[in-house]
């Protein structure tokens, strides 16, 4: 049995196998897929198995999965493109009839209502549709994306995060350690097979907040902006974002501003066997490598 991962080279994937090496799974156990070589040196160093390919080659994964395989597949990057991609690789799954198929996806699953979700609802029932053993990680936004801790340079030299999300709207997020960790969980333990995770931070916190803790911890004064939808997409273009993506954006503030993104479960903390890591440590922690 191998476990495969795709997308390893990106930032969630090296997480994973991480976590799964430090659970003591064997280095040759796993197989790493890579679009190129060169950025996957390092882990073909460490004794990964490494396999290239492209999302766009379908013809590429032929050969790489066996019957016995555990198959992550990290969702693509590039939006409004995925759908091909992602069918890449459920193929070949298919094809090989692998032991799992998981699939890092969004919060809500087929009751996400908004445009970003869509090419994930497409993807799972995909999965469904192959007959295949899955995993579902649904996973909430990030705190380290782009929007949040990702751009804290950013919004201390604004004094301000901006956005259309309305004030007091509040959503569950946690850092990519915590979904690499639940990752690693359902591919390296057995009892989650056929099973959806609704996965996010079990504290909800609002702009309002991560405002107010950035300028506790920066000593810096930060606000939140709450933007009517359209200044935030000229302000979105007017920096570069193209205007599909942008409305794209939009369209997910608007989602956070109705609670599609706050509460759940507490699948997340279950599979990690703790706390998911709260907002403020995931500031500290930025404004610790803007220090460093």
């Amino acid at each position: 049995m191998s476990i495969v991962i795709t997308g390893a080279t990106g930032q969630l994937g090296r997480m994973i196998i991480a976590d799964l090496l430090d659970a003591g799974v064997s280095a040759d156990g796993i197989t790493a897929v890579a679009r190129s070589k060169e950025r996957a040196a390092d882990l073909a160093a460490r004794g990964l198995r490494l396999h290239i390919a492209d999302y766009d080659r379908p013809e590429m994964f032929e050969g790489l999965l066996r019957p016995e395989d555990r198959v992550l597949l990290i969702s693509g990057t590039d939006v409004g493109s995925r759908m091909p991609q992602h069918r890449a690789v459920i193929d070949a799954a298919r094809a090989a009839g692998v032991a799992q198929l998981a699939y890092t996806g969004v919060f809500g699953g087929p009751k996400a209502d908004f445009l970003l979700a869509g090419e994930h609802r497409e993807t799972e029932q995909l999965i469904l549709n192959s007959g295949l053993s899955y995993t579902f990680l649904r996973n909430n936004w990030y705190s380290d994306a782009s929007m949040f801790t990702g751009d804290l340079a950013g919004i201390l030299e604004r004094g301000a995060i901006s956005n259309s999300v309305v004030p007091g709207a509040r959503l569950a997020t946690a850092p990519r350690t915590d979904y690499a960790a639940a990752a690693a969980v359902v591919l390296n333990h057995h009892g989650h097979l056929n099973k959806a995770y609704e996965l996010g931070g079990d504290a909800e916190w609002t702009f309002e907040e991560f405002a107010e803790e950035v300028s506790r911890q920066s000593g810096r004064k930060v606000v939140h902006e709450s933007l009517s939808p359209e200044a935030h997409k000229a302000l979105m273009t007017s920096a570069g974002v193209p205007g599909a993506l942008a409305d794209i954006l939009v369209d997910v503030d608007a989602a956070i501003s109705r609670g599609a993104l706050a509460g759940g479960p507490g699948d997340l903390s279950r599979l990690i066997g703790r706390s998911t890591t709260p907002i403020a440590e995931s500031i500290a922690t930025a404004l610790a490598q803007l220090n460093a």
